[in-house]
């Protein structure tokens, strides 16, 4: 099973990034896909999913700026990042995973800088 993300990099206060999450290994359509995030000192933190079925949730923090998708097509979750703040610099994990009783797969992490 892997998980490669990618799409991190700096970017300025009020910019934009879309993280792509591509998987192999599993059956993507029928598993649930998040974004979380750690930034240095805290711990990881549920950002955004979406449900096999497509029902999203967000982080309170991020409602209204980040949009989570995925394409069952091509095996791929996306976030969508806009309006980013300083505050939204962490590293970008994505997880896959078939239900809530089992721990699911998690990709590599891709860095998110937020600095002017």
């Amino acid at each position: 099973v892997q998980l490669q993300a990618s799409g991190g990099g700096l970017v300025e206060p009020g910019g934009s990034l879309r993280l792509s999450c591509a998987v192999s290994g599993i059956v993507f359509r029928n598993n649930d896909m998040a974004w979380y995030r750690q930034a240095p000192g805290n711990e990881r933190e549920l950002v955004a999913s979406v449900s096999s079925a497509g029902l999203r949730r967000y982080v309170d923090s991020v409602k209204g700026r980040f949009t989570i998708s995925r394409d069952n097509t091509k095996n791929t979750v996306y976030l969508h990042m806009n309006s980013l703040k300083p505050e939204d610099t962490a590293v970008y994990y994505c997880r896959a995973r078939l239900n809530s009783k089992v721990p699911g797969y998690w990709g590599q992490g891709t860095q998110v800088t937020v600095s002017s």
